[in-house]
This record gives C-alpha cells, sequence and structure tokens, in this order.
C-alpha cells in the first residue's frame, strides 16, 4: 500500500513539473505582453487574505501572529505574509491597507475590504457566536462604492482646495481616474461551505451553491458596472485539508471518509463543487461583462498539490499545525491563554514555522503562502493561463 501511495505521488509531481516546464516552453514561444502596470489593487475577501480588517473593526489579533516577518500582528491570519502581499511585491505595489483600518493607512495604491469570517451570502448571525464577520461580500462592494465615490468628491477643485487649506494631503489617496486601470482580487467562499457544515445537511448545502455563486457574480458586476475592468478570481482551497477540520468530525474511522492524502473526502468534494459552479459562473461573466477581463485561479489545486507534497517542497507533515495547543482532546487556540486544571496553556507558536503548511489550523503559514502565490502568479493555474502581471488582457 505505502508502495503505491508513493508511486500515485511520485507521478502526480511528475506531472505538475512537466505542466510547469510546457507553461515555460510556451512563455518562450509566444511573445510576453507588456505587464498591465496596475496602479492599484482592490481586495475582496475573508481571513485569507484579510490585511487588518477584522483586527481593526473588532479585536487586535494577538502574538504570535505576525512573528516571521513583520516581529509583530500586523491583522493578519499567519505568521507573516499572505497570498495577497506576494501579490503585491509581484505587481510592484505597497501591501494593501484595510478599508477599516483608521491607523497608518495608505490607499493610494489601492485598499483591501477583506475581513476575517467574511462570506459571499449574509449569514444572520452575529460574529460572537460562530465568527462570522458581518461584512459579507455585499457589504464589502458597497464599501468600496462608497470609497470611490468618496475620493472622487475629493478631488473635487473646491474641495482639494479646502483639503489644501486645511493641510490635508491627498498623496495617501487613489487618483479617481485609476479606478479603472486596477486590479480587482477575490478569496472569498471558503465560510460558506464551512457554515454550511454547521447548519445545513449536504443535500441542502449543495443545493445552496448556485445561490451563493450567483451573488458572487452579482457582487462582480457591481464592480463592473463602477468601472473595474481586471478581475482576479480565486476559487476555494480543500477545506476538508484543514486540520482543524479533523477535530469536531465523527465516523473518522468510516472506510472512505478520508482520501489518500488525509484529507475529509466529503468536505472537499463540496468545495470542488463551489469551484465548479464558481468557474461557470465566470465564463458567463465574460460573455455578460464584455469589457471585463476575468481569470479564474485554481488555488484548490495548488494547495492540494502541496499538501500531497509536502516532503518534496521541503515542508513536514501538512496536518502539523505550528501554533496552538492542541493534545488530549485540550484545544487552546494560537495565541489564546487557558487555565486548566489550575495549570496556565499557551497556545505558542512552533520553533521552526517555515516548515510548516499550517499556521494555526485554519490558515497557513507564510512559507507555504509565498509557495503558493509564487506558483499562481505566473499563471498556470489560471483561465485563461495568464500571468497575474497581464491580467489586464483578455484572451
Amino acid at each position: 500500500m505505502e508502495g503505491r501511495i508513493a508511486n500515485s505521488r511520485l507521478l502526480l509531481f511528475v506531472a505538475f513539473v512537466l505542466v510547469s516546464l510546457a507553461s515555460d516552453v510556451i512563455a518562450r514561444r509566444i511573445p510576453a505582453a507588456p505587464p498591465c502596470d496596475f496602479p492599484a489593487i482592490y481586495n475582496f475577501g475573508d481571513s485569507n487574505s484579510d490585511t487588518g480588517g477584522i483586527s481593526a473593526a473588532f479585536w487586535r489579533i494577538p502574538p504570535p501572529y505576525g512573528v516571521s516577518y513583520f516581529r509583530r500582528p500586523a491583522g493578519r491570519n499567519s505568521d507573516g505574509r499572505l497570498i495577497i502581499d506576494f501579490i503585491a511585491e509581484h505587481l510592484g505595489v505597497p501591501y494593501l491597507s484595510s478599508y477599516l483600518d483608521s491607523i497608518g493607512t495608505n490607499f493610494r495604491h489601492g485598499a483591501n475590504f477583506a475581513t476575517g469570517g467574511s462570506t459571499i451570502r449574509r449569514q444572520n448571525e452575529s460574529i460572537f457566536e460562530n465568527g462570522i464577520s458581518p461584512f459579507s461580500l455585499d457589504i464589502q462592494t458597497m464599501q468600496f462604492d462608497q470609497f470611490r465615490a468618496r475620493t472622487g468628491e475629493l478631488y473635487h477643485p473646491g474641495e482639494l482646495k479646502l483639503m489644501q487649506d486645511n493641510h490635508f494631503s491627498a498623496r495617501k489617496l487613489p487618483r479617481p481616474k485609476e479606478f479603472s486601470r486596477a486590479l480587482y482580487t477575490f478569496d472569498i467562499g471558503q465560510n460558506d461551505i464551512a457554515a454550511g457544515f454547521r447548519k445545513l445537511t449536504m443535500p441542502q448545502l449543495r443545493a445552496a451553491i448556485p445561490d451563493i455563486v450567483d451573488q458572487f457574480g452579482a457582487a462582480v458586476t457591481r464592480l463592473y458596472q463602477q468601472g473595474a475592468r481586471a478581475f482576479w478570481i480565486h476559487n476555494t482551497g480543500p477545506i476538508g485539508c484543514l486540520p482543524a477540520a479533523m477535530f469536531y468530525v465523527r465516523n473518522l474511522n468510516k472506510p472512505g471518509f478520508f482520501d489518500k492524502y488525509g484529507c475529509i473526502r466529503s468536505h472537499n468534494a463540496i468545495a470542488l463543487e463551489f469551484n465548479r459552479q464558481l468557474k461557470a459562473r465566470v465564463t458567463t461573466l465574460r460573455a455578460e461583462l464584455p469589457h471585463a477581463a476575468l481569470t479564474y485561479v485554481d488555488i484548490y489545486s495548488a494547495k492540494y498539490h502541496l499538501i500531497s507534497n509536502t516532503k518534496i517542497y521541503g515542508f513536514s507533515n501538512p496536518f502539523k499545525i505550528c501554533c496552538g495547543h492542541h493534545k488530549n482532546n485540550v484545544h487552546v487556540w494560537c495565541g489564546q491563554r487557558v487555565v486548566i486544571n489550575s495549570s496556565e496553556i499557551l497556545g505558542a507558536s512552533c520553533g521552526s514555522p517555515a516548515t510548516c503548511i499550517s499556521w494555526d489550523g485554519v490558515h497557513y503559514s507564510q512559507a507555504a503562502n509565498q509557495w503558493i502565490a509564487n506558483h499562481i502568479a505566473n499563471g498556470s493555474f489560471s483561465d485563461p493561463p495568464m500571468p497575474v502581471a497581464n491580467a489586464c488582457f483578455k484572451r
């Protein structure tokens, strides 16, 4: 059995390498298009791309979050940078300030409307109950509408003179004409699925997916109507491979419950169905929004490939949680302090976050985020196969 698994992994790895080599050959044969020179990025999503929104709106994310790069909590659910940070680096723009943050923000090159716990559909429940953010995707797009409108008002000649008279600088605001040239990125949907696991049966959750996807399409259309043209859309990752998914499930010994890599098969099946319908919706959006360039990014495949080939890429057990204490059914989450039987237990960081895929059981480490970002930025996991630097072009 172990030999068959090892051979399967080797074949998967070889296939991945061949695809990468083919992409490189194609790139050399076809003249590269000039980069789009995006002046800004506007991001919408959940904790996978939140750079400080939920931390500003409710409670600050505690140490040791941020320890590997920022050396302090930086509003990110990781030990360091997220995929959106690496995309910003790749495009040569600063890290995105959260729209909700009031201190030290700079919106000259974009804004981040993502918040941890966000969903596409409103869940009608409090963040204090199950961690669901009140800032669902429709609210995030409304915030963008206001951000864009108020920015335009401030650049009105009369308002601009008033700002100058009051020593207010416009250097930290985007230029109105640049909104249509910006890149609009999305990474959201995971929490809709997670909420479905908690509240719905599997058939009910499957039946809900078309409406979730339609609401996503409505958000993209709304941004298009406001002038957005270049869209970079991540699908959802293999939620059944999250270590925290194992904590509260039953039937762990049921045959076929796990796939050959140790992920929960039924959870990943729902994620794949969501992704199938999301990709189909993106295809219809291309017809409905004739001036838009929409790139669908298969984050699921990138993450699943990494999880199923950890040792090849220098990572440890993909189900090892770096930060937190999870032993003997005692769960102390990353950064928490809990007293149990008169003893304080700290959810501390492991000694080598760079070798872990999972940072806190739900979110990826900086090292994993960087690996994923490097492998999606060149277009290897995109439809059409477009590098993020060329995402303004239709194909």
